[in-house]
């Protein structure tokens, strides 16, 4: 029996950008208001999960990390935390600097955004979500510490199983339908006229994105050899064959046995590495930080949309704790996210859905950046630790 040959997300998602630009080019009226009618019941359908994401990812994540006392843990935390907040906070910064002379508003963009010449579909279905994002967070928050420190099972394996539930709703119901969704917002586009800003944008966005990775995952191999004296550059090419990894399996946990492996190599107790590394796959994210506020802001300044340093301050604070868990769902760290980007940003429909396409163009470059940064916080972790646990390494360089 043959092996079914699968497409990955980003193909499908190369191939709806792609139609959608040269069917739109000849689409009929009636085939436009399809795509449209189809994109308004979908979005409605992701405003409807988006409540339910946050709960399902964070509080089982919150009670799963809280279940492991000591002070380890709580340095780990907060490594991995500051790790993720410097990245979204340079690449606002950086991008901030470079997006205004690259990136210029366009009024069609914005017309098309308020509705002026857009398709309209043939009939809208509204689903509201059972909650705001904000109050769905809190929830999380709530539920999270509750699990950790009552000691019943019953509200942790409900979470447990909500998640399962949530997961299994992404990866059967929005992945599979998510390529008819960007291939019909760039259809729409390409109606509208506006596609050809957006493709620019797009390209400059993408290679500014990765220039800053670079720097961050330089940056946090420097730090950290500052607590081995090892040379950073030879720590960074350690890491190297996880990072190939990640990009191959765009998954930071089932990257875990090789970043496993060649955190040790860098001279990592195994005992540290084995508790920090399954940890920093769920918690650290710097990668798609950077990604998601480098695209944020690209958007808004292509449609003209007000913006400044305390409103990403925010964005940038809350997102380190909601795309907690994200990494186990292919594109789940844009999907969490997409209630910030509306909460905090005022994103819409339209705009969320660029989001994910430029997102998912560069998800397993995101997905490299944080489970090699997690050597590098490992690293940091084992000048402290190494000496209070019972193992020690049996691999080295």
């Amino acid at each position: 029996m043959t092996k079914r040959f699968k497409l990955g997300l980003l193909p499908r998602i190369a191939i709806a950008i792609l139609c959608g630009i040269l069917i739109g080019m000849i689409a009929p009226v009636w085939l436009s208001r399809l795509c449209a009618t189809f994109n308004e019941v979908f979005g409605q359908l992701l405003n409807f999960l988006i409540p339910l994401i946050i709960i399902g990812f964070v509080a089982p994540a919150i009670g799963d990390i809280g279940k492991a006392a000591g002070k380890m843990l709580v340095a780990t935390a907060a490594l991995a935390y500051a790790a993720t907040m410097f990245a979204g906070f340079t690449s606002y910064f950086t991008c901030s600097q470079l997006f205004p002379s690259m990136i210029t508003a366009n009024p069609a963009l914005l017309a098309v955004e308020q509705g002026q010449g857009q398709i309209e579909p043939w009939f809208s279905m509204p689903i509201p979500p059972l909650m705001p994002v904000m109050t769905a967070l809190v929830l999380a928050f709530m539920l999270g510490l509750g699990i950790a420190f009552v000691k019943g099972t019953v509200l942790k394996n409900g979470a447990e199983e909500f998640r399962s539930i949530v997961a299994m709703s992404i990866n059967k119901a929005v992945i599979p339908l998510l390529p008819f969704y960007i291939f019909g917002i760039f259809l729409n586009m390409t109606v509208t006229g506006t596609v050809a800003t957006i493709l620019v944008a797009f390209i400059k966005v993408i290679a500014v994105i990765f220039c800053i990775h670079i720097f961050v995952l330089l940056f946090q191999f420097v730090v950290a050899s500052l607590f081995n004296r090892r040379n950073p550059l030879k720590m960074l090419w350690t890491m190297m064959p996880a990072y190939f990894t990640a990009l191959g399996t765009q998954s930071s946990a089932a990257t875990i046995p090789v970043t496993l492996r060649q955190t040790i190599k860098m001279g990592v107790n195994e005992d540290v590495a084995g508790f920090v590394v399954p940890l920093c796959a769920t918690i650290h994210m710097s990668g798609s930080t950077l990604k998601i506020v480098a695209c944020a802001l690209a958007i808004m300044l292509l449609q003209g949309m007000p913006y400044d340093a305390g409103m990403f301050a925010h964005f940038i604070a809350m997102l380190g704790v909601t795309i907690v868990a994200a990494p186990g769902i292919p594109g789940g760290a844009i999907m969490a996210s997409l209630g910030l980007l509306s909460g905090i940003l005022g994103f819409s429909d339209t705009q969320n859905a660029l989001m994910i396409a430029l997102y998912i163009a560069m998800d397993s470059f995101g997905t490299a950046c944080n489970v090699t940064g997690d050597g590098a916080l490992a690293v940091i972790i084992n000048r402290f630790f190494a000496n209070k646990t019972k193992t020690t390494n049996t691999i080295t360089e």
